[in-house]
């Protein structure tokens, strides 16, 4: 069991060093990561492709990288939008790791981006612990998911530094209890701010957006409890 443990920890140590180092290069050149966690069907990839055509509109140079296990399905739908978008598949990995990252980025990433934002693989347990060298960690679930979402994957809610709630143009037939889930979050992140979204309705539009561009600003971004017992 020791060997097991000290094996994620030396898995995790090497992530974290390869996470900063690309945090650093790209901050060199004016792009901020932005990694966007969420279950399959949380309506991740519609929010992302909404607000890539509103960075678009807004002048903002942004680009999108969409890791699935399967299909190109995803980088199909964002390419839609404008901006350049890359497809990685991982060959059955459930999530994606900051070397691997910084080799789909070399030779591919436009020089004037100024944000990249990441659609993780569909999965709230293994990449929840593996550092992108982001800056704004977004951590994504639908109405539909439950309200008890933040208490079942605690690592995933409580390292993020903003939490986006999708598809609230059903809240009401789904009967989903905004304050029991707002509650939820706060046990796992206190002080995190939670953004409700509808891409059919536009609430929200641009919410996330805005915050991608005040991390690259240099505004501070909340610090999560979690974060810093780790640290």
């Amino acid at each position: 069991m020791c060997r097991v443990v000290d094996l994620q920890q030396a898995v995790l140590a090497k992530n974290e060093a390869a996470a900063h180092t690309l945090r650093s290069e790209l901050a060199a050149r004016g792009t901020t990561i932005v990694n966007l966690l969420s279950s399959p069907g949380s309506g991740k990839t519609a929010l992302l492709e909404d607000e890539l055509l509103l960075a678009r509109e807004r002048g903002v140079q942004a680009a999108a990288l969409t890791a699935d296990l399967a299909t190109e399905n995803d980088a199909v739908r964002l390419a839609r939008s404008g901006v350049p978008v890359k497809q990685v598949l991982t060959d059955g990995l459930c999530h994606l790791e900051a070397a691997m990252l910084a080799g789909h980025l070399h030779g591919w990433l436009p020089e004037d981006t100024r944000l990249l934002f990441v659609e993780n693989v569909g999965n709230l347990v293994c990449p929840a612990s593996y550092d992108l060298g982001e800056s704004l960690r977004v951590v994504l679930a639908s109405v539909t998911e439950g309200e008890d979402k933040p208490l079942k994957y605690p690592t995933a809610f409580g390292l993020a530094h903003l939490v986006v709630v999708t598809k609230t143009d059903i809240a009401e037939a789904v009967g989903f209890d905004e304050a029991a889930f707002r509650s939820h979050v706060q046990q796992v992140n206190p002080g995190v701010e939670v953004l409700l979204t509808s891409v059919r309705t536009r609430q929200g539009a641009g919410a996330l957006l805005d915050r991608a561009l005040a991390a690259a600003e240099g505004t501070t971004v909340h610090a999560p409890v979690m974060a810093r017992a780790r640290s």
